[in-house]
Order: C-alpha cells, then sequence, then structure tokens
C-alpha cells in the first residue's frame, strides 16, 4: 500500500492522467506512469474500503 494518504493519492493520479493525456510521455515513461497509477488506484479502493468498514463499525456500536 502506498505511503501517500488518499488525498495525496489523489493529487498524483491527477498529476499522471495530465502527463498521459499531454502525450509527451515516451513507451517506457508511460508504462511506467500506468503502473503507478494502477497501484494508486488499488490503494485509493482500499483506503476507502477501510474507512467504510470503520464507519460501519462505528454506528453498530451505538
Amino acid at each position: 500500500m502506498s505511503k501517500l494518504n488518499y488525498a495525496e493519492a489523489l493529487s498524483r493520479l491527477q498529476e499522471i492522467q495530465s502527463q498521459l493525456e499531454s502525450g509527451e510521455k515516451g513507451v517506457d515513461e508511460l508504462s511506467k506512469l500506468v503502473k503507478e497509477a494502477a497501484q494508486l488506484v488499488k490503494d485509493c479502493k482500499a483506503k476507502l474500503k477501510t474507512t467504510e468498514e470503520d464507519i460501519q463499525k462505528a454506528f453498530e456500536e451505538d
């Protein structure tokens, strides 16, 4: 999992999106960026799932 918090990971994803859309990157760099983006998406999904579970637990305890 990424060491970035959710907001930082989302910001990095937006940076990667801009770089990909610019069309200025070579194939090797594109591959690297796509792999990084895929990992960030996985990390964000995991963080959202954990947060959702924490919220559900908080309401169940009442």
